[in-house]
């Protein structure tokens, strides 16, 4: 098929007279004519829409003030990208995950630096190496070939070890500054109940869960990897090029040459490259983040199975599953469209620009030096003189070859460190988000975009961000009271369920709540327990080691039987207290859950006991608790 297309078109170019070369330009030109006004015109557009912008300072563009658009759309991507901002939060990460000088890491870091530079000796003498074998081939000297060849087998096998060792270094790298990174992580989100406040008081992580885990791994991978991609090509490039000057100078041809053209095409390639590359740190941090959603509506789902099941809701549970998928396959899409093109400008400069290049640098000292050397040792054989022009260029295109992959693996590595640049803003943002928490500073969408929430109440104070003041004190009863003084009831939306509540309930007074739906039961006692902060007025409750709170859901942990009981003391604190299983039996059958014992095959007994209990036994469990750290 493909030979009658061609041959119908060379009658038709013979038929109008046209030459074949004169239409394989035309195509060529055309080619790119129509990449260049792929690359130009989205550019030009966003020039001439950000110039109207700018012309209409009063226009209310969807729906926003001028001023809060064009810092919402700049500081977006701003932080997405290689800046200041971007190298403050990596030094921050890196003191975490290299903690001093004397660490496991540093000591890592130095064996992974020294095994990257002698791969790279070795790439040199085996380029030099290579020249003699064709050195010898050319001059038919097979003795000389055959022991040069046993040579290079034998420098073959700690070559292939040492590249074996860089992966196996570049690995255990990531998984040390993963296990520091996600120990330091863990740190502040179990600290002064963060993993509650950042999901429920604050709305700037919405999937911790993910952040804690595909993102770090991500980020610390890509540090691991990015510091291979960029170290083993600097020690390339420098000692690469001072194996090439020495051959050069051999050859006796000029050695600045080659490299003042190496460096005026690499400049141009990599201006090139920066102008047109993809914002791809805001489109990899994008997709991280529909990958984070996903995963939480299908975690969603399996907390929340049976109730779906009875109301058999599957079908708007699959509309969401699809809804977020498809957000993600079209964000996956964008990221590979953007990759097409610039991938392909990218192998254009670097590939055939860059071997065009190289075959000139690697002609200059051959042709130069070949006359230089005709004219000052005329007495040399003509075969000595090929013999040695095909080694210099043996060997020197084996450096080129090295030195054009490490300056294309640095150039390269600017993509990934732009894509680095969004793994790093979602790790550093959490990580300063859990801070900000544990001191008591919280952010809500629903405070921040609203524009009536001030007035709704005069308790609640706000800075000029928009945010809700603490104000409100929380102090140590010494006779074992409970008071609440002109204390609001405020939901983390800022929302008033009570204005101002006072109450007293002294020792061995018992109190019950009644009310309706949403009057602020359960709202007191997040108040008093501290996962709620007090805006206003003044609390002043008994230590927490003297206070014991029953949720309403009831919490079944990890482990045995005896676990449940006792949570969240552990066997030895328990062993500590004096409390024996006896003394756990006596508790349970308080609550009338001695049965479960023998039912259940014992104290160490593992199950999943949010199933294996009934909600009712659930309840008692959390009584038994009760019992157990108030036992007498």
């Amino acid at each position: 098929m493909a030979g009658v297309v061609s041959k119908m078109w060379d009658d038709a170019l013979l038929k109008y007279n046209v030459p074949r070369e004169t239409v394989g330009r035309a195509v060529a030109v055309a080619a790119v004519a129509a990449y260049a006004a792929k690359l130009s015109v989205p550019r030009v557009r966003r020039w001439l829409q950000s110039g109207d912008d700018n012309g209409q300072p009063g226009a209310d563009n969807n729906n926003l003030p001028p001023i809060k658009k064009r810092r919402s759309q700049v500081d977006i991507k701003r932080m997405h990208r290689v800046n200041k901002e971007f190298l403050l939060q990596l030094e921050k990460l890196l003191r975490v995950m290299i903690p001093g000088v004397w660490s496991k890491e540093s000591a890592l870091l130095g064996v992974h630096t020294l095994s990257l530079a002698a791969r790279t000796f070795l790439s040199i003498y085996v380029a030099a190496l290579e020249g003699h074998i064709v050195k010898h081939i050319v001059r038919r000297d097979a003795r000389s070939f055959m022991l040069m060849l046993l040579r290079w087998f034998a420098v073959a096998i700690p070559a292939t070890f040492i590249n074996s060792a860089i992966r196996f270094l570049e690995c255990k790298l990531a998984l040390a500054f993963r296990s520091r990174l996600v120990d330091h992580a863990y740190g502040l989100y179990f600290n002064d109940q963060t993993y509650y406040r950042v999901s429920n008081l604050d709305g700037r992580v919405e999937n911790a869960d993910h952040c804690l885990t595909d993102d770090i791994s991500a980020f610390t991978s890509s540090v691991a990897h990015l510091y291979s991609h960029i170290t083993k090509p600097l020690f390339d490039c420098a000692l690469v090029t001072v194996a090439l000057a020495q051959s050069t100078h051999q050859m006796g041809a000029n050695v600045v040459q080659g490299p003042l053209l190496a460096c005026a095409v690499i400049t141009v390639t990599g201006h090139i490259l920066k102008a047109v590359s993809p914002h791809f740190g805001q489109l990899v941090s994008e997709e991280a983040n529909r990958k984070g959603y996903l995963r939480a509506i299908h975690s969603r789902v399996i907390a929340n199975a049976e109730e779906i099941a009875f109301y058999n809701g599957q079908k708007v549970e699959l509309n969401h599953l699809r809804r977020a998928y498809k957000s993600l396959v079209f964000q996956m899409n964008k990221i590979f469209r953007q990759r097409l093109w610039y991938v392909m400008l990218e192998q254009f400069l670097m590939k055939y620009v860059w071997s065009g290049t190289g075959l000139v640098m690697v002609s200059l000292p051959i042709l130069t030096g070949a006359r230089q050397a005709g004219t000052g040792h005329g007495s040399s054989s003509s075969s000595d003189s090929v013999s040695q022009r095909t080694q210099y260029f043996t060997t020197a295109k084996n450096l080129l070859v090295s030195g054009g992959d490490a300056v294309e693996r640095l150039m390269s590595s600017y993509k990934e460190i732009v894509e680095l640049a969004g793994y790093t803003a979602r790790v550093a943002e959490m990580l300063q988000v859990f801070e900000e928490v544990s001191r008591g500073e919280y952010q809500r969408t629903a405070v921040t975009n609203s524009k009536g929430v001030h007035t709704q109440s005069c308790l609640v104070q706000f800075n000029s961000e928009g945010q809700p003041l603490i104000k409100g004190r929380i102090l140590e009863s010494k006779d074992g009271s409970i008071r609440l003084e002109e204390v609001p009831i405020v939901t983390p939306n800022c929302d008033i369920v009570v204005s101002s509540l006072s109450i007293a309930v002294e020792p061995g007074t018992h109190l019950l709540i009644t009310g309706p739906n949403g009057c602020g039961k359960s709202s007191l006692l997040r108040i008093l327990s501290g996962l709620w902060p007090i805006y206003a007025g003044k609390l002043i409750r008994p230590a927490v080691c003297s206070m014991f709170y029953i949720p309403q859901r009831p919490y079944m942990t990890l482990g045995n039987l005896r676990d449940q009981v006792i949570y969240p003391d552990t066997v030895q604190e328990m062993a500590a207290k004096g409390i024996a299983d006896t003394d756990l039996e006596n508790i349970l059958a308080v609550v009338r859950l001695r049965h479960i014992v023998t039912r259940e095959g014992g104290w160490d007994v593992e199950a999943d006991w949010k199933d294996v209990l009934s909600g009712g036994e659930k309840q008692r469990m959390g009584m038994a608790r009760l019992f157990y750290h108030k036992y007498v």
